[in-house]
C-alpha cells in the first residue's frame, strides 16, 4: 500500500490535522488518522474542466491587431490557421508539455475538449482515432488523469450551413461520431474516462443532438460550449426563438452529468435554470478575458446555489490560481468593491473558490476526485509551505495566501493516483518533454 505523507489536509469542512492518506491497489484513498501536528499542507488536486491542448502552442501568437474591431471572431481565424498544422505526433508532444505544466501548477485532472479529429484536408486518418490516441498517450506519458471529450461538430451556424475548408478536420456525421466514442470507450481505465462534447448549439443540429444523447451510456459526461458570445445569443434567438441556455434547458435532459462551458451571457431565468438543473458551469477567466467574451454573473450564480468549476481553455495561462484569482478580480472590477465570492458560511474568498472547484470535480469529470475522502482517487497537491508567502500561515488564511500572493507557483509536490509526479515544483520528465515539444513546434512553424 502506497502512502501520502502525514499532513494537514484541506477538506470542505476545514483543515484536518495529522492525516495520512494510504492508497490501495486501485488508487483509492484509505484515510489513516495519525494524530499530532504537522506543517505540511495538502489540497485536493484541481480539476481543469475545459482544455484545448493544441492551442497552448499558439499562446502569445494572436496578440497583434489584425482589424480595428478585433474580437473572438478574428482570433478564431488565426486559431483555424494554426490548427491546420497539427499531426498526431505534434499534438502528442504539445499536449504532453501542456499536461506536465498543469501538474506543476496543481491541476491533476484535465477535461480535454477535442475537435482536431482528421487530417487537415478533412480526410480521416487510417486510424480514425489517431488524434484522440495522441492525447491519451500524452496524458499517460506525464501521469495526469484525463477525461477525453471528443467533439461532435457538424455545421457552421444555426442556419445549418456546411463547414468551410478550415473546419473540415473537425467534422463527423452522427454514425461516425458514435463509432469513435465506442472505439475509445473500450480503452477506458481508472485514469481515463471518455465523455461526449457537443461543440455548440450552432454546430450540432437538434436532431443530431437528440440522436447522440439517446445513444450515450447513462453515466456519460456531456460538455458543451454555450452563450460565450453575444452574437451567438442573438443568432440563436433569431433562428431558434430562444436564448441558447434556455433553448438547451427546454430541449435536453440537462442534469449533473452536464457541463456548460462559459455560459457568459445569461438572463435571470437561464441563470436560475442552470442552478436548478445541477449542471456545472465551466468558467475560463483568462481565456474569456483574452477573447473579450464578457464576465459571468458569479455573485448571482452563487446566490442561486449554482455549481461551477474552472478551465484553462485556450491555455494562454496554465494556472488554477490565476483562473481563480481573475474570476474574483473580474467581479471586483465590474462591481467596484472587494471580496465578492463569499458565502455566509465562508467569508474567505480563497476558500469559497476552492469549495466551488472541488464540489464540481467528480460530476463534471466523471472521476471520483475532489475531497480527499475515503474511496476517492488519491490526487493531491502539497503546498510549498517553506515559501516566504506562507510565513506565519494560519488555517484561516492559508488558501487565500495560495490564491492571492502572486505568480510564483506554490506547489511543492503533485500526486495523481497515489504517485508523486511533481517534486520540488518540477515534473520528473520536464526536460525531455520540453525538448520534444520544442522540436515539434519548430518543425510545424518552419513548414
Amino acid at each position: 500500500m502506497r502512502t501520502l505523507p502525514n499532513a494537514r489536509i484541506w477538506h470542505p469542512d476545514g483543515w484536518q490535522d495529522g492525516i495520512r492518506l494510504d492508497v490501495d491497489a486501485h488508487g483509492h484513498i484509505v484515510r489513516n488518522p495519525r494524530g499530532g501536528t504537522t506543517a505540511q499542507r495538502v489540497l485536493p488536486g484541481i480539476a481543469n474542466l475545459h482544455s484545448h491542448a493544441f492551442q497552448r502552442a499558439m499562446a502569445g501568437m494572436a496578440e497583434r491587431q489584425s482589424d480595428p474591431a478585433d474580437s473572438f471572431w478574428t482570433w478564431r481565424e488565426a486559431m483555424y490557421r494554426f490548427a491546420g498544422r497539427f499531426t498526431p505526433d505534434a499534438l502528442q508532444a504539445v499536449a504532453a508539455q501542456l499536461y506536465s505544466e498543469m501538474l506543476e501548477a496543481g491541476y491533476t485532472t484535465v477535461c480535454e475538449f477535442h475537435y482536431l479529429h482528421h487530417a487537415p484536408d478533412g480526410r480521416p486518418y487510417a486510424d480514425p482515432a489517431a488524434m484522440s490516441r495522441a492525447l491519451i498517450a500524452a496524458a499517460h506519458e506525464v501521469g495526469i488523469r484525463l477525461t477525453l471529450l471528443p467533439v461532435l461538430y457538424m455545421t457552421g451556424g444555426f442556419d445549418g450551413r456546411a463547414l468551410d475548408a478550415r473546419q473540415r478536420r473537425f467534422a463527423h456525421d452522427v454514425d461516425g461520431y458514435l463509432r469513435l466514442l465506442e472505439t475509445l470507450r473500450a480503452e477506458q481505465n481508472s485514469m481515463l474516462r471518455i465523455g461526449c462534447a457537443l461543440h455548440s448549439l450552432c454546430a450540432v443540429p437538434e436532431q443530431a443532438m437528440q440522436e447522440v444523447l439517446l445513444a450515450l451510456p447513462a453515466d456519460s459526461r456531456i460538455h458543451i460550449h454555450i452563450a460565450e458570445q453575444t452574437g451567438e445569443v442573438d443568432e440563436c434567438v433569431r433562428l431558434r426563438g430562444a436564448r441558447p441556455v434556455q433553448w438547451l434547458l427546454d430541449h435536453a435532459p440537462v442534469d449533473a452529468r452536464w457541463t456548460l462551458v462559459h455560459a457568459t451571457h445569461l438572463d435571470d431565468a437561464e441563470l436560475a435554470g442552470i442552478a436548478r438543473s445541477g449542471a456545472t458551469v465551466a468558467l475560463c477567466p483568462t481565456t474569456e478575458a483574452n477573447l473579450g467574451d464578457g464576465l459571468f454573473r458569479l455573485r448571482d450564480y452563487i446566490d442561486a446555489g449554482g455549481r461551477w468549476g474552472i478551465g484553462s481553455d485556450s491555455n494562454i495561462s496554465v494556472s488554477p490560481v490565476e483562473e481563480l484569482r481573475w474570476l474574483e478580480y473580474g467581479q471586483r472590477l465590474v462591481m467596484r468593491r472587494r471580496n465578492i465570492a463569499v458565502t455566509e458560511h465562508s467569508p474567505s474568498v480563497g476558500e469559497t473558490l476552492l469549495h466551488g472547484v472541488v464540489a464540481s470535480a467528480a460530476d463534471s469529470s466523471g472521476h471520483r476526485i475532489g475531497q480527499l475522502a475515503n474511496g476517492e482517487f488519491a490526487d493531491a497537491v502539497v503546498l510549498d509551505v517553506a515559501a516566504p508567502q506562507f510565513a506565519g500561515v494560519r488555517d484561516e488564511d492559508a488558501i487565500d495566501r495560495w490564491v492571492f500572493s502572486g505568480n510564483r507557483p506554490l506547489v511543492r509536490e503533485t500526486w495523481v493516483d497515489g504517485r508523486c509526479v511533481v517534486e520540488n515544483g518540477r515534473h520528473f520528465h520536464a526536460d525531455a518533454i520540453a525538448a520534444h515539444c520544442r522540436a515539434e513546434v519548430e518543425r510545424m512553424l518552419a513548414e
